[in-house]
C-alpha cells in the first residue's frame, strides 16, 4: 500500500526543518483549539452557578486569545507544509526532466509525447497535492483526535464510546471506497495522456489534416477521446461523493448520540452543562478533520496512481551510458578517423523485422570524406546514429580514432561530431539561437550561414538572425530549415561532420552551392556524407553502395559507374526522374 509514494521521501527530507516547523504548527495549533471548549465549559459553568461578570470576561477573554493563537498556528501550518510541498514538486519536476535528457532514442521510440507530457504536468500536480495538503489534513487528523479523545474520556467514558461507536464503520469506508479511487485516478491520468497525444499530433499536423479535409474527423475523434475522459471523471466523482457524504453520515451518528444520551445526563446531573456543551463542540472538532481526511484520503490515492507513473520514467535506465572510466582521444591535430568493423544492427523493439546493417565495414581516414548511398530503408540513416552512438551494434564495432565509441564518455565523443540529421527540428527560439545553440557568438554564425547559404534567406525574416521562430521552425520553408541545420552543426567546429541526406529539402540550383561551400569548410575535416541524390556524392573520395543493410558496391564515382553495378542503376533512375521534371 502507497508503495508508489515512498519514492517522495528523499524530497521530503531535503525540506525537513521546513516540514518540521509546519508539522510542530499543526501540534501546537491543535493544542490551543483543544482548550477551547474546555474554555467555554468554564464559562459557561461560571455563569450557570452565577458568578460575576469580571470572572466571566476573564474566560470570555481567554477563550478569544486562544482562538487566535490557534488560527495563527494553522497559518503557519499552510503556509510552510504547502509550501514545502512546492518545493518538492519543484525538484521532482528537474529531475524528471533530466532524466528524460538522459534517457536514449530507444525509450523514445516506444513512446507517446503527449503520455510523457501528461507525467510532467498533470501527474505532478497531484504528487505535489500527496506531498503538501493530504499529509497535512492526514496528520492535523491524527494530532486532533489524539488530543480531543483524552479530553472526552475525561468527561464521560460512555458518552465517548457511544458517540463515536457510528465511527467504526470508517476504515471500511476507506478501504473499499479508496481502492476505486485509486484504479479510477489511473484511469483517468491514463486517458489523459492519449489526449494530450492527440492534440500534440493534430496541432503539429495541422497543415495535412486542413489540405486533406479531415477537420471533421479529427474534431469527432477528439470529442470521442474527451467523452471518454468525462466518462472517466464521472466515474471517479461517483467515488468521491459517495465518500464524502458517508464520513459526513457517520460523523452526524455521533450528534444523535450526543444530543439523545447526553441530554439525559445533563438532567440526570451527571454531566454539568458546560461539559455538555463542551463535549458537542468536541465532536464538531472531530467531524471537520474527518471529512477533511476522507478528501486527504482521495488525494493520497490520485498521488500514489500519479507517482507510479512518474516513477515508472524513473526505472527506465538509458541504453546509452558513458563508461564509468572512459578512454581519452588522443590530442586534436585537425580531423579524426571513423571506421565501423563488421557491425550488425537492429533497432530495439523490432528485432522481428530482420537486421538493419549486416557485416558493414569501412573507414575514413583523417580529412578524407565517404559518401553512402542507397535506395530508401538500405540503412544510410541507420549508420549516422551508430556513429553518434544513439544506438550500439548488436555485433562489431564503432571507431574514433581507433577507440570504440562505446568507450569514450559520451560528452567527449559528441563534442567531436557535427551531426545533421534527416529530420530538421528548430527550437522556439531566434534564428541566431537556433545556429550557435550553445557556441560562442565570436562571427562565426554569419560564416556559417554564408556556407550553408541560409544567408539567402535573411531577406525573407523581418529581423534577420533575431527573427524570433514558432514551433519546429513553421514560419521557415524546408530547405531554409535544411539549411539553418547545416550551419548550426557547422558553427560547432566538429572535427567530424555528418550529412544525413540533409540537402533532400533544396533545389539542386542551391544544393550545388551549398556543396560547393561545404568542400572548403569541411577541408581538413572527416566527413560522411549521406545521400539519395549521387550528385551530391560524386566528389567523395570514396563511395559506399548499401542495399538492404549490406555493401553492394564501393569505390569511386568513375570506377563505380563503369562497373555499371547498383550505383550506375541508381544514377541513371535519377537522371530519368529529372528528365521526367522537366
Amino acid at each position: 500500500m502507497l508503495k508508489s509514494l515512498r519514492a517522495l521521501v528523499p524530497y521530503l527530507t531535503k525540506y525537513r526543518s521546513t516540514y518540521a516547523v509546519g508539522l510542530a504548527c499543526v501540534v501546537i495549533s491543535n493544542a490551543l483549539i483543544t482548550l477551547g471548549p474546555k474554555i467555554l465549559e468554564r464559562g459557561i459553568n461560571l455563569i450557570d452557578s452565577g458568578a460575576g461578570d469580571a470572572a466571566v470576561a476573564r474566560a470570555a477573554l481567554l477563550l478569544v486569545g486562544v482562538t487566535l493563537l490557534g488560527g495563527t498556528a494553522r497559518f503557519g501550518m499552510r503556509q510552510l507544509l504547502n509550501s514545502g510541498s512546492r518545493w518538492v514538486e519543484y525538484d521532482l519536476r528537474n529531475d524528471l526532466f533530466r532524466q528524460f535528457e538522459r534517457l536514449s532514442p530507444s525509450f523514445y521510440d516506444r513512446s507517446n509525447t503527449g503520455d510523457l507530457m501528461a507525467r510532467s504536468t498533470n501527474d505532478l500536480l497531484a504528487a505535489r497535492m500527496a506531498a503538501g495538503p493530504a499529509l497535512m489534513y492526514m496528520v492535523d487528523t491524527a494530532v486532533r483526535v489524539a488530543m480531543v479523545l483524552p479530553a472526552m474520556l475525561s468527561m464521560s467514558p460512555r458518552l465517548t464510546a457511544l458517540a463515536l461507536l457510528p465511527l467504526l464503520g470508517l476504515p471500511v469506508v476507506m478501504i473499499s471506497l479508496g481502492q476505486r479511487i485509486h484504479i479510477r485516478t489511473l484511469a483517468i491520468q491514463d486517458q489523459f495522456g492519449t489526449i494530450t497525444t492527440h492534440v500534440h499530433e493534430h496541432l503539429s499536423g495541422l497543415r495535412i489534416v486542413r489540405a486533406y479535409r479531415q477537420e471533421a474527423a479529427e474534431t469527432a475523434e477528439f470529442r470521442r477521446l474527451n467523452d471518454e475522459y468525462r466518462l472517466r471523471n464521472i466515474s471517479l466523482a461517483k467515488a468521491q461523493g459517495a465518500f464524502h457524504p458517508l464520513l459526513a453520515l457517520l460523523a452526524g451518528l455521533g450528534g444523535v448520540v450526543v444530543l439523545a444520551v447526553g441530554g439525559r445526563l445533563v438532567m440526570a446531573g451527571t454531566v454539568s452543562v458546560g461539559e455538555y456543551v463542551a463535549f458537542g463542540v468536541y465532536l464538531m472538532m472531530l467531524a471537520w478533520p474527518l471529512i477533511a481526511l476522507g478528501w486527504a484520503v482521495t488525494l493520497v490515492q490520485r498521488g500514489e496512481a500519479a507517482m507510479g507513473r512518474i516513477n515508472a520514467i524513473f526505472h527506465e535506465r538509458p541504453a546509452i551510458t558513458s563508461p564509468t572510466n572512459p578512454a581519452l582521444l588522443p590530442p586534436r591535430r585537425g580531423a579524426r578517423s571513423v571506421a565501423l568493423e563488421r557491425v550488425w544492427f537492429k533497432y530495439p523493439g523490432a528485432e522481428d523485422r530482420g537486421w538493419v546493417l549486416q557485416d558493414v565495414s569501412f573507414e575514413v581516414r583523417p580529412g578524407q570524406s565517404l559518401a553512402i548511398v542507397g535506395a530508401t530503408g538500405s540503412g544510410k540513416s541507420t549508420v549516422a546514429e551508430l556513429l553518434a552512438r544513439s544506438y550500439d551494434p548488436d555485433k562489431g564495432r564503432v571507431l574514433l580514432d581507433g577507440l570504440d565509441v562505446r568507450t569514450i564518455s559520451l560528452e567527449e565523443l559528441r563534442q567531436n561530431l557535427g551531426v545533421v540529421p534527416q529530420e530538421t527540428f528548430l527550437f522556439s527560439a531566434t534564428v541566431r539561437e537556433n545556429v550557435l545553440l550553445g557556441a560562442p557568438d565570436d562571427g562565426r554564425l554569419e560564416r556559417v550561414a554564408e556556407v550553408s547559404q541560409l544567408a539567402e534567406a535573411l531577406p525573407d525574416l523581418p529581423n534577420g538572425y533575431d527573427t524570433l521562430l514558432g514551433e519546429r521552425g513553421i514560419n521557415l520553408s524546408g530547405g531554409q530549415k535544411q539549411r539553418a541545420a547545416i550551419a548550426r552543426a557547422l558553427a560547432q567546429d566538429p572535427p567530424v561532420f555528418i550529412l544525413d541526406d540533409a540537402l533532400s529539402a533544396v533545389d539542386a540550383h542551391t544544393e550545388a552551392r551549398i556543396l560547393a561551400g561545404l568542400r572548403d569548410a569541411l577541408a581538413g575535416r572527416t566527413s560522411v556524407i549521406i545521400s539519395h541524390r549521387l550528385a551530391a556524392v560524386r566528389d567523395a573520395d570514396w563511395i559506399i553502395v548499401l542495399d538492404r543493410g549490406t555493401v553492394v558496391e564501393q569505390g569511386v564515382h568513375a570506377d563505380l559507374l563503369a562497373a555499371g553495378g547498383r550505383y550506375w542503376e541508381l544514377l541513371r533512375r535519377q537522371e530519368i526522374e529529372a528528365q521526367l521534371e522537366v
